[in-house]
């Protein structure tokens, strides 16, 4: 069913506000995806906040001159069936989302991101974004790393003192 001119107004204000806020918009081919398995990866990446929609790319490139921030971007790799996942929260989301998504289904190819400076980087970029921990995973891993030396000093001290109460006891038993 076609959009009204209304309803294409619509799309690209809602579009060009998600642009707006995502720290990483990831464009991916989709070509030979069932709509179920579109609706998984909806489903899916909405887990870790990232927001995935099928816009026509006509509608996307009007949005994306239309935001200030990134009305520079470069557009010639907007062709064919896109899908376009949008993040707010964290740049690395939205490319492990789809990868992750990829792996069973090899029917979505990644094509590049839109960053939140207003670049088009590219597919390999994106996968190398993709295989970077999450932002949470790496907060954990500093706080853990950080943590180790504390856990050391105590397990080390824990020990010292279950070994001076034994002497004490061993002295106080002759």
């Amino acid at each position: 069913m076609a959009l009204t001119k209304l309803k294409k107004d619509e799309v690209v204000a809602e579009v060009a506000g998600l642009l707006a806020s995502s720290k990483m918009t990831v464009v991916a081919q989709y070509q030979g995806t069932t709509v179920k398995a579109i609706q998984s990866l909806r489903k899916e990446a909405k887990a870790n906040g990232t927001k995935v929609s099928v816009v026509k790319n006509r509608l996307v490139i009007k949005a994306i001159e239309s935001t200030e921030s990134i009305k520079d971007v470069d557009t010639t790799a907007l062709k064919g069936q896109l899908l376009y996942a949008f993040n707010a929260v964290d740049e690395v989301a939205p490319a492990s989302a789809l990868a992750t998504f990829a792996k069973t289904n090899p029917s979505i190819q990644f094509i590049g991101a839109i960053t939140a400076e207003g670049k088009f980087i590219g597919a390999e970029e994106v996968k190398a974004l993709a295989a970077l921990p999450s932002k949470t995973q790496l907060i954990a891993g500093i706080i853990n790393t950080l943590q180790s030396p504390v856990n050391g000093v105590m397990s080390g001290l824990k020990g010292n003192l279950h070994g001076l109460l034994a002497a004490l006891e061993a002295k106080a038993a002759v």
